[in-house]
């Protein structure tokens, strides 16, 4: 039997369509890549106290009582009522208990007898504070054990594994297909190399399916893991490998920057001086960009690091080498926002050609989806004539009639919002077959072990500084449950700043129409994708937002709210992503002179927008947002000289995961270490962009924040062998595995650039 062969050959037709359609496995390899999640060790029953309500479990216990209760049913035709009947049994573990009820079953006393050793498997529910099992689906040990512990061993002569099960399919029964699947099952084609496999000292994949199936002891299951987490890390690098040698090999034109250019005029007028990191970043880009292949790079820092300054001297070496760059970001706010930043920067530098520009300097231009349609045909006549060295935009510049002159830089800010084709599409418009330089720039800091993987075809750069200057921000926790006094405390503070000249933020995650659904996904163009998106951790139920929570805070009903009580009589205005173009940029720039004091948003303001004068932010029902997007929101105020204080709205419970996030936010400024925080209470599944597709994700036992070793080895093994073999022609099974993950999933969380 081949691992590519269907289901059916194994297991019979109707067992096959079982386990696609409940666990969406449709292959051998599905099935024997379908691992247990724990396993049963002999004699050792499960702990009921750990067990958590909606959890589908597989359970190893004691019955301890057994109970039918009669009980009259409902009256059915004629006025006679038809006899019903509950049983009532009570399984422990020798501390806790947990009930099962079967209703109309009472032939299932025979098995469920006191005493008595079985697996019990469905899902846990509560009826009037008692945890418990409707219905479960059970096997029982032989009844002739002596004691507790004889009959758990003789149930469990071997370690149970327990798979991860559903309503229909409980986890011995896919044991039992996982069984017939390897005695049928023949060689396996194995993607590791055995010079890898013999370094690493790890078993073959055929070794490792019969120990974490078929589990001896757990000193073999161990070594199993440890040979599929490095497999996993392996397969990703090895694709990682070849697009940078792919990368290398594509053509681009060196574009060195000119002596006395309009770079050299930039750095003589900015007013302030550049970090030593700022410095050392752009060394390493203009060399990047003197190179005959396209840079690849990736720019990191914290929020308010400056990586603008350093993308705009990129930009620069390459308009005064002759050519264009694009800065392409994911929302007109921030389209604007890095147009105005640009254009302050440059002064006289940016308005070649117009009244008061320098015959030295450039033309900025910006493309974006709702301008005027006269704006528009000049923005793009500049551009493809080459007037404009500089073009900003959003999603508008992937159309077809923006045409460049000579594109050589392309700048992605917040890159995570694109995906592959967007970056490729923008990427084709350079000319004579060569390929545009590529910057990509993120203000969420990345862990080194989650760059190795998500970001692996990227060259990195970190600006670790923050430019002096920068004003503190105090952040706390207002727990609105525990003491409801503070948000009136915190209205009043508001208002505080408000008088005070001080601009005000306050953030929430819904816009609050009509129609709209009570989810926190927002469906407009800026809005979406931004922190209330799939896949931010803390969004939407999976921040603790319940089925039965109240929907999330809405920026028309709390801007009513103030502008009628804590804050009415101050300017108080509004801001999201369904407000057009044009007065989204009035109402910024109103906001930017202090003509607005107070503005309650969307997370449209999450990057990119800069107040100096903002110095507080208040984030309602802020358990709803992710570690990375609350420092996001954050990095908005304290931009300037001005102190700035953030304010986290919660209802969560102390104890709570969304609250112990809070409390993290509240505690340092080091994004860092925030991104740490936020990995580590995400699925990887959620870091690598997997949940965000619907497929499950292919890295099953890596932790990309703990497995640095393995990450590591298995870059060098990979590049190792990508240097001897780029094609993976001496390696077919490799290149295989290679070819299943991208066919499975969205490729665009390994191709990054």
């Amino acid at each position: 039997m081949e691992l590519h062969w269907d289901l059916d050959v194994a297991v019979g037709d109707k067992t096959a369509k079982v386990l696609a359609k409940e666990l969406d496995l449709h292959t051998v390899e599905d099935l024997v890549r379908y691992y247990p999640r724990r396993y049963i060790e002999r004699g050792e029953l499960t702990d009921l106290a750990a067990l958590r309500e909606d959890e589908q479990v597989t359970v190893l216990a004691m019955v301890k009582t057994a109970q039918l209760r009669e009980f009259r049913g409902r009256s059915y035709g004629g006025g006679r009522r038809r006899p019903n009947n509950r049983l009532e049994v009570v399984v422990t573990d020798g501390v806790s208990d947990l009930q099962l009820v079967f209703f109309n079953q009472d032939w299932r006393m025979r098995d469920l007898k006191p005493e008595r050793i079985g697996m019990f498997a469905g899902k846990v529910s509560s009826f009037r504070g008692q945890r418990q099992l409707a219905h479960p689906e059970y096997q029982m040990a032989p009844d002739d054990a002596e004691d507790l512990q004889e009959a758990a061993r003789a149930f469990a002569e071997q370690i149970i594994p327990v798979y991860p099960a559903t309503g229909r399919l409980a986890s011995w029964r896919i044991q039992k297909c996982v069984d017939l699947v390897l005695d049928q099952l023949g060689d396996v084609p194995d993607p590791l190399p055995e010079d890898v496999l013999r370094r690493r000292h790890l078993p073959g994949l055929a070794e490792t399916f019969q120990a974490i199936h078929r589990p001896v002891d757990m000193q073999r299951v161990w070594q199993a893991q440890a040979r599929l987490r490095f497999e996993e890390a392996f397969v990703l690098q090895t694709e990682l490998a070849r697009r940078r040698t792919s990368t290398a090999a594509l053509p681009a034109r060196p574009r060195h920057a000119t002596p006395g250019g309009v770079l050299k005029a930039l750095d003589e007028q900015l007013p302030f001086e550049l970090t030593a990191g700022q410095r050392a970043v752009g060394e390493t880009i203009a060399a990047d960009l003197a190179q005959e292949h396209p840079m690849h790079r990736l720019l990191q820092g914290e929020v308010g690091a400056g990586k603008t300054v350093v993308a705009l001297r990129a930009m620069l070496s390459v308009v005064d080498a002759g050519g264009q760059a694009a800065l392409l970001a994911p929302t007109e706010v921030l389209a604007q926002q890095h147009y105005r930043s640009l254009m302050d920067l440059l002064g006289p530098l940016g308005q070649r050609g117009m009244l008061g520009g320098l015959d030295i300097g450039t033309r900025v231009a910006l493309v974006t989806g709702s301008m005027g349609a006269k704006a528009r045909k000049e923005a793009l006549l500049d551009i493809g004539v080459g007037d404009a060295g500089i073009v900003v935009g959003t999603h508008a510049l992937l159309e077809e009639r923006v045409q460049f002159f000579d594109l050589g830089l392309v700048v992605v800010d917040e890159q995570h919002r694109f995906g592959v084709e967007q970056r490729a599409a923008l990427a084709a418009k350079s000319r004579d077959g060569t390929r545009p330089h590529v910057l990509v720039m993120t203000a969420t800091p990345i862990p080194r072990t989650v760059a190795m993987t998500v970001f692996g075809d990227l060259e990195i750069s970190t600006l670790p500084d923050v430019p002096a200057g920068r004003a503190e921000v105090d952040t706390h926790v207002v727990p609105v449950k525990e003491k409801p006094h503070f948000l009136q405390r915190t209205w009043e503070r508001a208002r505080e700043e408000a008088e005070a000249g001080r601009g005000v933020y306050i953030v929430c995650p819904r816009i609050g129409d009509e129609d709209e659904p009570a989810m926190l996904t927002v469906a407009d163009g800026d809005d979406a994708g931004t922190g209330v998106a799939a896949g931010e951790a803390g969004a939407g139920t999976a921040a603790g937002a319940g089925p039965d929570q109240r929907r999330p805070i809405a920026v028309l009903e709390l801007a009513e709210e103030l502008r009628a009580g804590p804050l009415a009589g101050l300017e108080v205005e509004i801001l999201h992503g369904r407000i057009a173009a044009e007065d989204k940029e009035a109402t910024m720039r109103r906001f930017a002179a202090g003509t607005t004091n107070v503005l309650i948003a969307t997370t449209v303001i999450e990057v990119g927008v800069d107040v100096p004068t903002a110095a507080m932010m208040v984030i309602m029902d802020a358990d709803r947002f992710g570690v990375s997007q609350l420092h996001q929101l954050r990095g908005r105020i304290g931009r300037g000289e001005l102190p700035g204080v953030c304010l986290l709205v919660t209802d969560a419970p102390p104890e709570s995961p969304a609250r112990e996030r809070l409390e993290a936010v509240a505690a340092t400024r080091n994004g860092f270490e925030l991104a740490r925080v936020d990995l580590e209470q995400r699925r990887e599944g959620d870091v690598l962009g997997a949940s965000q597709s619907g497929r499950r994700s292919s890295l099953r036992f890596l932790k990309v924040i703990k497995d640095e070793d393995v990450i590591r080895q298995a870059r060098d093994d990979a590049a190792r062998l990508v240097d001897s073999d780029p094609e993976l022609s001496e390696h077919p099974h490799l290149a295989a595995a290679i070819d299943a993950i991208l066919a499975e999933r969205d490729e665009d969380y390994i191709d990054k650039g």
